[in-house]
């Protein structure tokens, strides 16, 4: 063999491929991905993802391969229309699509706020995927102190007064009673 040919058939030009063409003007997503928008003037819109996610059974297990079963086994959902609440992370988010043929996913919403650890009690999850959280309702400190203040007053109407005025109009009806 000649030279010529060693260069030709050398290791790194076997195995190096071609790339083909690439258009220019791509937008680089997370990830490494090239998008190509069909408009030239698209602006993507700003939205924050989901920090959890509501996933249901809505098809049966029956007949479908072990890992399957063995993942919504891990995600505890064991019975079909049962839901489980997960984190939108990497690890969950590889295990769902593969099993993405079998569950239903909704992203949660916090509408009035996220709960804290003293309005647990007062939240409610919703099938759409908003979390309801009925604040605890605290009284302000100047209607604490208008309370007090009607208590401690001596002109306030309660039930010994009202029985006092009552029967001395019904035994004076014509002079008035007071």
């Amino acid at each position: 063999m000649n030279k010529t040919m060693l260069k030709v058939f050398s290791p790194l030009t076997l195995f190096s491929r071609a790339k083909g063409y690439k258009h220019p003007g791509g937008i680089r997503c997370p990830g490494g991905i090239l998008y190509y928008p069909r408009d030239p003037n698209f602006k993507e819109t700003e939205c924050t993802p989901a920090k959890l996610f509501r996933i249901e059974q809505i098809k049966t297990t029956k007949h479908r391969p072990y890992w399957e079963k063995n993942i919504l086994e891990e995600l505890k959902i064991r019975a079909l229309h049962q839901f489980a609440i997960v984190k939108n992370i990497p690890e969950i988010n590889a295990k769902l699509w593969k099993i993405k043929h079998l569950i239903k996913v909704t992203p949660i919403t916090f509408p009035y706020g996220e709960p804290t650890v003293d309005d647990i009690k007062h939240t409610v999850l919703k099938e759409n995927g908003q979390c309801i959280v009925t604040k605890t309702l605290k009284p302000k400190d100047d209607e604490i102190a208008a309370l007090e203040e009607f208590d401690k007053d001596p002109k306030k109407m309660n039930s010994v007064t009202i029985k006092r005025d009552s029967r001395l109009k019904w035994n004076n009806a014509f002079s008035g009673g007071f």
